[in-house]
C-alpha cells in the first residue's frame, strides 16, 4: 500500500526538489512590527464548512498607509510566496501597504511541523519523516495525514465565483477611510485580477474605486480557453464523484507539491552546507540530481536554476546560479544571478512566518478551469456555464492605470492582454506601463530577484504616481 503510493507520488519530488540534511533548525527570523496576518470572513459556499469560509491577508507596511497593494498568488501558491517581495516595495515606497491573499484552501494545511522547525524546535530530518519519509517507511507512525478526496468533494465548488466573492472581501476592507488601492498578481493571480477588475458587482466592475491593476507574468487574453461544450464537458469531468477537487500540476498530485516545496526550502534555510539527503534518496529522478554530492543548497539551486531544472519545471524557475567548481559536499555560486537563492528559498517557506507557506498544497481545479472563461471581461457562452461573471471589460474607468509584466512564460501575451483590456474600455496609452522581460527573467524572477529587479524598478514610479498622499 504505501510502496504504492509513494511511487504514486515520485514526480513530485521533482517538483519539490528537497536537498533536506539532519541538523537542528535555527530559530525563525522575527516577522518585524510591521508585519502581521489577519483571516476574516469570505463568501459562503456550498456545501463548505463554516471554518473554511475564511479568507486570509498577509499585511506588510505601515497600518495607517492610506494606499494598498492587494496581491494575488497564481497557482499552488499562497500569500507567503510575495513577503520578501512585499518587504522591499514597501521599504522603497511612502504610504505604501502590500496585502498579500491567502485563498481558503489553505486552511487545510497542517504546518504543525514546519513550524517547529522554523522555531529551532525540530530537525530537519523529522521534517521530513512526518510529512514524506513516512510513505517509503512504515516505521515511521507519527507523520502528517492525507486527507480523502470524498472528504472534501465541497472544494469542487471553490472556483472563480467564490475567489471572487473572497477577494471582494479583502478589496473592501482595503478601501476603508479613503484608501487607494491597487490589485495585482502573478501568473493564475493575474487573471484572478482582469476577473476581479471586470466583475459584475450589481451591474458595475469591480474596478470601480480602484486605483489601479498589476500583471505579472500572467493575466487574461479576450478569447475563452474553451466553448460552452468543452466548459460544460470540463465541470462535468470535475463533478465525476470519483474525480478529486485538486489541481494534479505536471501529473503531481496534491498535497505533495507543496509538502516537497516547503521542506526544500527550510532545509536550504536552515543547513545549507550539509549533504543533501535528496541526492541519495532513490526515488528522485536523476534528471534533477547533480553530477556530484551536493549540500542541501547544492541540490535545492540545481533543480530549480533555470539552467539545470527540468523544462516541465518552468513554472517554478528563476535565475538562481550554479554549482560551485569544487567542495565536497558541493555548494552553490550566485554568479550574478538575478535571485538570490536564499530570498528564494524564503519566499516558498514562509521563513518567520507562522502556519503559512509559499505554497498551495491544495490548488482547487475549478479555480483554474473557471480562470479560461474570464477572456478579458467579455461575455462568452462558457461563463454562462461556469457561472463566471467577468463582463465588464469595455466598461472599466479610463482613469485606471495599468502594469503588465511580461517575462518567461506569459511574455508578450500578458501585455497584449493588458492592452487589450485598456482599448475596449478607452483607457488611454498614457495609462498603460508595459515592460517586457521575457528573454531574460524567468517566472518566478520578477518576485524574488534582487537587489536589481526591472519589475520593481517600474513598479516605484507607477505605485507613486497613483498614490494618495
Amino acid at each position: 500500500m504505501r510502496t504504492g503510493k509513494w511511487m504514486g507520488v515520485r514526480l513530485a519530488i521533482a517538483a519539490a526538489t528537497i536537498g533536506l540534511g539532519a541538523a537542528v533548525a535555527a530559530p525563525a527570523a522575527s516577522a518585524g512590527s510591521l508585519v502581521r496576518f489577519d483571516r476574516i470572513q469570505g463568501v459562503d459556499s456550498s456545501g463548505t464548512p463554516a471554518r473554511y469560509d475564511k479568507v486570509g491577508i498577509l499585511k506588510t507596511g505601515p497600518r495607517r498607509a492610506p494606499n494598498i497593494l492587494v496581491l494575488n498568488p497564481g497557482t499552488s501558491a499562497s500569500a507567503a510566496y510575495f513577503e520578501p517581495l512585499a518587504k522591499t516595495i514597501v521599504s522603497k515606497t511612502r504610504g505604501w501597504q502590500v496585502w498579500s491573499v491567502e485563498r481558503r484552501e489553505n486552511l487545510l494545511e497542517d504546518q504543525s511541523v514546519f513550524n517547529k522547525a522554523k522555531a529551532g524546535k525540530a530537525t530537519t530530518k523529522q521534517v521530513f519523516d512526518y510529512y514524506l519519509g513516512w510513505l517509503a517507511d512504515s516505521s515511521i507512525t507519527k507523520h502528517f495525514q492525507l486527507i480523502p478526496d470524498a472528504d472534501v468533494a465541497y472544494a469542487k465548488n471553490w472556483g472563480m465565483k467564490v475567489e471572487i466573492g473572497d477577494l471582494h472581501r479583502v478589496v473592501r476592507r482595503a478601501q476603508a477611510h479613503g484608501r487607494h488601492v491597487v490589485v495585482g498578481g502573478h501568473s493564475l493571480g493575474g487573471s484572478i485580477t482582469t476577473a476581479y477588475a471586470t466583475w459584475d458587482f450589481n451591474g458595475k466592475p469591480g474596478a470601480k474605486g480602484l486605483s489601479g491593476l498589476v500583471y505579472i507574468d500572467g493575466g487574461s487574453g479576450p478569447t475563452p480557453s474553451f466553448d460552452a461544450a468543452g466548459a460544460t464537458q470540463s465541470l462535468n469531468n470535475l463533478m465525476d464523484p470519483s474525480a478529486s477537487p485538486w489541481l494534479v500540476f505536471g501529473g503531481i498530485p496534491s498535497p505533495f507539491t507543496g509538502l516537497f516545496n516547503t521542506a526544500g526550502a527550510l532545509g536550504e534555510i536552515i543547513a545549507p552546507d550539509e549533504v543533501s539527503l535528496a541526492y541519495s534518496f532513490p526515488l528522485l529522478p536523476a534528471d534533477l540530481k547533480p553530477p556530484v554530492l551536493p549540500s542541501n543548497e547544492g541540490q535545492y539551486g540545481y533543480a530549480l536554476d533555470t539552467e539545470t531544472s527540468p523544462p516541465g519545471l518552468a513554472a517554478a524557475q528563476a535565475h538562481l546560479g550554479h554549482l560551485a567548481a569544487s567542495g565536497s559536499p558541493r555548494g552553490w555560486v550566485r554568479g550574478g544571478e538575478l535571485t538570490p537563492i536564499r530570498r528564494y528559498a524564503k519566499a516558498f517557506g514562509g521563513w518567520g512566518l507562522k502556519s503559512l507557506d509559499g505554497t498551495a498544497w491544495y490548488h482547487p481545479l475549478r479555480l483554474t478551469i473557471d480562470a479560461g472563461a474570464v477572456a478579458a471581461g467579455n461575455p462568452n457562452p462558457a461563463q454562462k456555464v461556469l457561472k463566471v461573471r467577468a463582463t465588464h471589460g469595455d466598461d472599466l474607468s479610463p482613469k485606471l492605470r495599468i502594469y503588465a509584466f511580461g517575462a518567461a512564460l506569459g511574455g508578450q501575451r500578458v501585455l497584449d492582454g493588458a492592452k487589450v483590456l485598456a482599448e475596449q474600455s478607452g483607457i488611454p496609452k498614457r495609462h498603460l506601463t508595459l515592460v517586457d522581460r521575457h528573454a531574460t527573467y524567468a517566472h518566478n524572477d520578477p518576485n524574488t530577484a534582487a537587489p536589481k529587479n526591472a519589475f520593481v524598478n517600474h513598479l516605484i514610479p507607477f505605485l507613486r504616481g497613483i498614490a494618495n498622499r
